[in-house]
Protein backbone atom coordinates (compact mmCIF):
# COMPACT_ATOMS: atom_id res chain seq x y z
CA UNK A 1 0.00 0.00 0.00
CA UNK A 2 1.43 3.34 -0.82
CA UNK A 3 1.49 6.29 1.44
CA UNK A 4 0.44 9.64 0.64
CA UNK A 5 3.53 12.46 0.84
CA UNK A 6 1.73 13.66 3.77
CA UNK A 7 2.09 10.45 5.48
CA UNK A 8 5.70 10.12 4.69
CA UNK A 9 6.70 14.07 5.45
CA UNK A 10 5.37 13.22 8.93
CA UNK A 11 7.11 10.60 9.94
CA UNK A 12 10.14 12.21 8.36
CA UNK A 13 9.44 15.25 10.12
CA UNK A 14 9.00 13.24 13.60
CA UNK A 15 12.69 11.25 12.52
CA UNK A 16 14.46 14.32 12.14
CA UNK A 17 13.14 15.58 15.30
CA UNK A 18 14.62 13.00 17.48
CA UNK A 19 17.62 13.19 16.15
CA UNK A 20 18.19 17.06 16.18
CA UNK A 21 16.30 17.22 19.78
CA UNK A 22 18.67 17.67 22.13
CA UNK A 23 18.37 16.00 25.49
CA UNK A 24 19.82 17.32 29.19
CA UNK A 25 20.78 13.79 31.07
CA UNK A 26 19.53 13.54 34.37
CA UNK A 27 22.13 12.28 35.81
CA UNK A 28 20.61 9.04 36.38
CA UNK A 29 22.10 6.93 33.89
CA UNK A 30 19.25 4.41 34.27
CA UNK A 31 16.64 6.93 33.94
CA UNK A 32 17.81 8.51 30.93
CA UNK A 33 17.54 5.28 29.51
CA UNK A 34 13.76 4.98 29.73
CA UNK A 35 13.62 8.92 28.61
CA UNK A 36 14.77 8.45 24.99
CA UNK A 37 18.37 9.97 26.71
CA UNK A 38 17.50 12.49 29.03
CA UNK A 39 14.98 15.49 29.22
CA UNK A 40 14.40 17.62 26.41
CA UNK A 41 16.27 21.22 26.66
CA UNK A 42 13.79 23.88 27.52
CA UNK A 43 11.22 21.58 29.29
CA UNK A 44 9.43 22.27 32.58
CA UNK A 45 9.39 18.84 34.99
CA UNK A 46 6.86 17.82 37.51
CA UNK A 47 9.13 15.83 39.82
CA UNK A 48 6.10 14.69 41.82
CA UNK A 49 5.62 12.27 44.97
CA UNK A 50 5.53 11.40 49.10
CA UNK A 51 8.20 12.96 51.57
CA UNK A 52 11.63 10.38 51.50
CA UNK A 53 10.75 8.67 48.12
CA UNK A 54 14.29 10.33 46.26
CA UNK A 55 12.65 13.78 44.50
CA UNK A 56 15.77 15.67 46.52
CA UNK A 57 18.47 12.80 45.34
CA UNK A 58 17.16 13.19 42.07
CA UNK A 59 17.46 17.07 41.70
CA UNK A 60 20.86 16.86 43.07
CA UNK A 61 22.37 14.41 40.48
CA UNK A 62 20.68 16.80 37.90
CA UNK A 63 22.52 19.92 38.94
CA UNK A 64 25.66 17.48 39.35
CA UNK A 65 25.79 16.50 35.86
CA UNK A 66 24.85 20.29 34.98
CA UNK A 67 27.83 21.63 37.01
CA UNK A 68 30.26 18.69 35.20
CA UNK A 69 29.09 19.33 31.51
CA UNK A 70 29.60 23.41 32.47
CA UNK A 71 25.93 24.38 32.50
CA UNK A 72 24.74 27.27 34.73
CA UNK A 73 23.09 25.69 37.56
CA UNK A 74 20.06 26.89 40.10
CA UNK A 75 19.12 24.93 43.09
CA UNK A 76 16.02 26.54 44.83
CA UNK A 77 15.73 24.89 48.29
CA UNK A 78 12.43 25.85 50.13
CA UNK A 79 12.17 22.72 53.10
CA UNK A 80 16.08 22.23 53.74
CA UNK A 81 18.65 24.74 54.43
CA UNK A 82 21.58 25.38 51.68
CA UNK A 83 24.21 23.27 53.99
CA UNK A 84 21.87 20.53 54.32
CA UNK A 85 21.60 20.30 50.64
CA UNK A 86 25.73 20.48 50.49
CA UNK A 87 25.89 18.00 52.83
CA UNK A 88 23.07 15.51 51.63
CA UNK A 89 24.98 15.34 47.96
CA UNK A 90 28.10 15.02 49.80
CA UNK A 91 26.98 11.90 50.82
CA UNK A 92 26.68 10.98 47.10
CA UNK A 93 30.64 12.10 46.40
CA UNK A 94 29.59 15.15 44.75
CA UNK A 95 31.26 18.47 45.90
CA UNK A 96 28.17 21.28 45.55
CA UNK A 97 30.46 23.71 47.98
CA UNK A 98 33.16 23.57 45.46
CA UNK A 99 30.67 24.30 42.22
CA UNK A 100 29.96 27.12 44.24
CA UNK A 101 33.33 28.16 45.00
CA UNK A 102 33.91 28.14 41.10
CA UNK A 103 30.72 30.29 40.29
CA UNK A 104 28.90 27.25 38.71
CA UNK A 105 26.58 26.85 41.26
CA UNK A 106 24.51 29.27 43.15
CA UNK A 107 22.18 27.73 45.68
CA UNK A 108 19.19 30.13 46.86
CA UNK A 109 18.39 29.62 50.38
CA UNK A 110 14.67 30.29 50.97
CA UNK A 111 14.22 28.35 54.12
CA UNK A 112 16.57 30.17 56.39
CA UNK A 113 16.14 33.87 55.68
CA UNK A 114 19.66 34.82 56.28
CA UNK A 115 20.74 38.35 54.93
CA UNK A 116 23.24 37.07 52.15
CA UNK A 117 23.01 37.81 48.81
CA UNK A 118 21.40 34.07 47.26
CA UNK A 119 18.57 34.01 50.38
CA UNK A 120 14.68 35.43 50.31
CA UNK A 121 13.24 35.76 53.50
CA UNK A 122 9.99 35.39 52.30
CA UNK A 123 8.09 32.96 50.16
CA UNK A 124 6.90 35.34 47.21
CA UNK A 125 7.02 34.06 43.61
CA UNK A 126 7.89 37.59 41.98
CA UNK A 127 10.57 37.46 44.62
CA UNK A 128 11.65 34.02 43.55
CA UNK A 129 12.03 34.82 40.09
CA UNK A 130 13.87 37.90 40.63
CA UNK A 131 16.34 35.98 42.45
CA UNK A 132 16.27 33.51 39.56
CA UNK A 133 17.33 35.74 36.94
CA UNK A 134 19.87 37.55 39.46
CA UNK A 135 21.50 34.10 39.98
CA UNK A 136 21.40 33.27 36.28
CA UNK A 137 23.14 37.03 35.06
CA UNK A 138 25.59 36.49 37.87
CA UNK A 139 26.75 32.64 36.11
CA UNK A 140 26.65 34.25 32.61
CA UNK A 141 24.59 33.44 29.41
CA UNK A 142 24.38 29.86 28.40
CA UNK A 143 22.60 26.87 28.73
CA UNK A 144 20.81 26.63 32.30
CA UNK A 145 19.80 23.85 34.82
CA UNK A 146 17.34 24.82 37.62
CA UNK A 147 15.42 22.83 40.38
CA UNK A 148 12.85 24.01 42.74
CA UNK A 149 12.58 21.91 45.94
CA UNK A 150 10.07 22.73 46.44
CA UNK A 151 7.29 24.39 44.73
CA UNK A 152 4.58 23.00 47.23
CA UNK A 153 6.05 25.83 49.49
CA UNK A 154 4.78 28.78 47.83
CA UNK A 155 1.22 27.80 47.72
CA UNK A 156 0.94 25.94 50.99
CA UNK A 157 -1.93 28.44 52.89
CA UNK A 158 -3.53 28.77 48.58
CA UNK A 159 -3.41 25.87 46.98
CA UNK A 160 -5.52 27.03 44.50
CA UNK A 161 -3.22 29.21 43.27
CA UNK A 162 -1.26 26.23 42.12
CA UNK A 163 -2.05 26.04 38.92
CA UNK A 164 -1.56 30.14 37.70
CA UNK A 165 1.97 30.08 40.11
CA UNK A 166 3.36 27.48 38.30
CA UNK A 167 2.36 28.62 34.89
CA UNK A 168 3.93 31.89 35.83
CA UNK A 169 6.95 30.55 36.74
CA UNK A 170 7.25 28.42 33.48
CA UNK A 171 6.16 31.39 30.99
CA UNK A 172 9.17 33.86 32.22
CA UNK A 173 11.94 31.16 32.70
CA UNK A 174 11.35 29.89 29.14
CA UNK A 175 12.81 32.80 27.80
CA UNK A 176 15.94 32.32 30.08
CA UNK A 177 17.11 28.80 28.48
CA UNK A 178 16.66 26.92 31.82
CA UNK A 179 15.40 22.99 31.95
CA UNK A 180 13.18 22.74 35.35
CA UNK A 181 12.65 20.58 37.47
CA UNK A 182 10.24 21.28 40.22
CA UNK A 183 8.98 19.01 43.05
CA UNK A 184 5.69 19.02 44.57
CA UNK A 185 4.85 17.15 47.63
CA UNK A 186 1.87 14.31 48.36
CA UNK A 187 0.65 14.04 51.45
CA UNK A 188 1.11 10.51 53.01
CA UNK A 189 -1.72 9.96 54.27
CA UNK A 190 -3.83 10.66 50.76
CA UNK A 191 -1.10 10.35 48.73
CA UNK A 192 -2.37 13.58 46.62
CA UNK A 193 -0.89 16.67 45.92
CA UNK A 194 -0.98 19.93 48.29
CA UNK A 195 -2.85 21.86 45.18
CA UNK A 196 -3.44 21.00 41.65
CA UNK A 197 -1.50 22.96 39.10
CA UNK A 198 1.70 21.79 38.61
CA UNK A 199 1.05 18.51 36.43
CA UNK A 200 -1.13 20.24 34.23
CA UNK A 201 1.42 22.64 33.28
CA UNK A 202 4.25 21.01 33.44
CA UNK A 203 6.18 18.92 30.02
CA UNK A 204 6.73 15.92 31.90
CA UNK A 205 5.80 14.05 35.00
CA UNK A 206 8.28 12.17 37.06
CA UNK A 207 6.18 10.46 39.74
CA UNK A 208 8.07 8.75 43.18
CA UNK A 209 5.98 6.77 44.70
CA UNK A 210 6.32 4.28 48.48
CA UNK A 211 5.11 1.13 49.92
CA UNK A 212 5.29 -1.15 52.54
CA UNK A 213 6.21 -4.86 51.23
CA UNK A 214 7.19 -7.48 53.72
CA UNK A 215 7.55 -4.89 56.00
CA UNK A 216 10.08 -3.03 54.53
CA UNK A 217 9.81 0.36 52.70
CA UNK A 218 9.85 0.65 48.89
CA UNK A 219 10.63 3.09 46.39
CA UNK A 220 9.14 3.26 42.73
CA UNK A 221 9.45 5.81 40.13
CA UNK A 222 7.00 5.91 37.08
CA UNK A 223 7.27 8.54 34.19
CA UNK A 224 3.66 10.08 33.62
CA UNK A 225 3.76 12.26 31.12
CA UNK A 226 7.43 13.88 28.97
CA UNK A 227 6.61 15.50 25.54
CA UNK A 228 8.09 14.76 22.64
CA UNK A 229 9.52 11.53 24.36
CA UNK A 230 9.02 7.71 24.11
CA UNK A 231 9.48 7.12 27.40
CA UNK A 232 8.76 3.15 29.63
CA UNK A 233 5.04 3.02 30.85
CA UNK A 234 6.51 0.97 33.66
CA UNK A 235 6.17 1.32 37.40
CA UNK A 236 10.35 0.99 38.17
CA UNK A 237 11.36 0.24 41.37
CA UNK A 238 14.32 2.26 42.50
CA UNK A 239 16.78 2.73 45.63
CA UNK A 240 19.06 5.44 47.44
CA UNK A 241 22.51 3.91 47.59
CA UNK A 242 25.52 5.47 49.43
CA UNK A 243 28.39 6.70 47.59
CA UNK A 244 26.37 6.42 44.35
CA UNK A 245 22.73 7.79 44.57
CA UNK A 246 19.40 7.38 43.03
CA UNK A 247 19.19 3.63 41.30
CA UNK A 248 16.60 2.28 38.87
CA UNK A 249 16.41 -1.59 39.84
CA UNK A 250 13.93 -2.24 37.12
CA UNK A 251 10.33 -2.64 36.58
CA UNK A 252 7.84 -3.81 38.43
CA UNK A 253 6.00 -6.98 37.25
CA UNK A 254 2.38 -7.16 37.85
CA UNK A 255 0.46 -7.54 41.37
CA UNK A 256 -2.34 -8.90 42.34
CA UNK A 257 -3.44 -4.96 44.03
CA UNK A 258 -2.63 -3.55 40.39
CA UNK A 259 -6.21 -5.21 39.17
CA UNK A 260 -8.03 -5.85 42.33
CA UNK A 261 -10.49 -3.98 43.85
CA UNK A 262 -9.88 -2.83 47.73
CA UNK A 263 -11.70 -4.32 50.22
CA UNK A 264 -14.23 -2.01 51.40
CA UNK A 265 -15.18 -1.13 47.80
CA UNK A 266 -15.39 -4.71 46.81
CA UNK A 267 -17.94 -5.16 50.07
CA UNK A 268 -19.82 -2.17 49.10
CA UNK A 269 -20.51 -2.95 46.21
CA UNK A 270 -21.31 -6.70 46.78
CA UNK A 271 -24.11 -5.21 49.40
CA UNK A 272 -25.11 -3.44 46.59
CA UNK A 273 -25.79 -5.53 44.46
CA UNK A 274 -27.22 -8.00 47.79
CA UNK A 275 -29.73 -5.07 48.86
CA UNK A 276 -30.99 -4.57 44.91
CA UNK A 277 -31.69 -8.24 44.68
CA UNK A 278 -33.79 -8.20 47.53
CA UNK A 279 -36.20 -5.54 46.30
CA UNK A 280 -36.49 -7.68 43.39
CA UNK A 281 -40.62 -9.43 43.97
Amino acid sequence: MLLSPFIVNVKWYAVLLNVVMERLSTGVESLDRILEGGIPRGFFVAVTGEPGTGKTILCISFIAKGIEERDKCIYVTTEESRKSIIVQASQFGIDLQDAIDRKALVIIDALMGQEDQWSLKSLELEDLVEKILEAKRYLGYGRARLVVDSMSAFWLDKPAMARRYSYYLKKVLSKWDFTVLATSQYAISTSQAFGWGLEHVADGIIRFRRALRGGKLRRYLIIEKMRQTEHSLNLHQIDIVKGRGLVILGPVEARKEDVTLPKDVVSKIKKAIEKAESEIP
